[in-house]
């Protein structure tokens, strides 16, 4: 029995490192993409990347003996998955193919914070208390000094399309985590990221095939950065955003985001010698303290969770 109450107390304490491994492995999504996208087209990489993906996640689903979920289940993860992986990675991959800058990709979808706090409270009736929304605002305007940091020096025009593809970006991976929350809580976590991913799949296949070459330059970094696309963001960040939102309230989850334009900053720091300002510091530190305010106190729910499924 001892060693059974242990167990549990060691997987409450881990449930916490998830958003900490998560912000990291999400953050490099934007440096895998710049990686790869100059050697092929936006949608042929992701339709590449979801083929991959359905192959490690079907052989999870056979090692771990998981059967497809219900018909009335399957409807909702891929309504998720059009929204989670299709609306946000075309739209993020779209924008940064057609010259936007990485950074302002960044500071749009990192609205997704207020959006979902707003989008909850209206649709799930969800209430925030004031040094939530404080946080968010404080998270917010840390991620715009971070990004002006980057940004101030750089000259650049924007186009509707580089627009409408952040957007879509922006309101998918909103809508879809609000709409995995309240509808796909019950699927397992590995049968619906499978179903996700196929649907993902079937929309990349149909606009790489209706609207580009699918010409491929097989160099090292394209391989290097789709190798990791899948394991590190498809399999391993998804699984972690899936878990997030199964446990928390949408807005607390949603609110990590604001750490991702920060984290990405230093590693394009490390990785490719840009500037990491005073600015982007004093941003990242004004991010992380905003995350802290909007998600206090969330940990009592995952720990009674976990308890409770202990006692199952």
């Amino acid at each position: 029995m001892y060693g059974y109450n242990s167990m549990n107390i060691n997987l409450s304490k881990l449930t916490r490192f998830v958003p900490v491994f998560f912000v990291f492995l999400w953050s490099t999504g934007f440096i895998g993409a710049k990686y790869s996208l100059p050697y092929i087209e936006t949608f042929n990489l992701l339709f590449i990347r979801m083929l991959a993906t359905i192959a490690v996640f079907s052989l999870l689903m056979i090692l771990f003996k998981i059967k497809l979920p219900p018909r009335s289940h399957i409807k909702h993860q891929v309504i998720s998955g059009l929204l989670i992986h299709g609306a946000y990675l075309g739209g993020v991959f779209a924008a940064i193919k057609w010259q936007m800058p990485a950074g302002l990709t960044a500071l749009l979808v990192s609205m997704q914070p207020l959006l979902t706090a707003l989008l909850t409270i209206t649709i799930s009736k969800q209430s925030l208390r004031l040094h939530q929304w404080f946080g968010l605002f404080i998270g917010l305007f840390g991620v715009i000094l971070v990004l002006l940091s980057k940004e101030q020096t750089q000259n650049y025009q924007l186009s509707w399309p580089m627009i409408a593809a952040t957007m879509t970006a922006l309101f998918g991976i909103t809508l879809g985590s609000i709409y995995q929350k309240r509808y796909g809580g019950e699927t397992n976590l590995l049968a619906a990221s499978l179903i996700q991913y196929i649907a993902t799949a079937i929309l990349m296949g149909v606009l790489t095939f209706s609207f580009e070459t699918q010409t491929i330059d097989w160099q090292f970094p394209l391989i290097a950065g789709l190798l990791w696309l899948i394991f590190g963001i498809s399999v391993v960040a998804i699984l972690l955003l899936l878990f997030m939102i199964k446990q928390g309230e949408s807005a607390k989850v949603s609110a990590y985001f604001y750490l991702v334009p920060g984290l990405t900053a230093i590693e394009a720091w490390i990785l490719f010698d840009e500037t990491l300002s005073l600015l982007a510091i004093a941003g990242v530190g004004l991010s992380i303290f905003g995350v802290y305010l909007t998600i206090k106190q969330s940990n009592v729910s995952i720990r009674t969770h976990c308890t409770a499924c202990s006692q199952k």
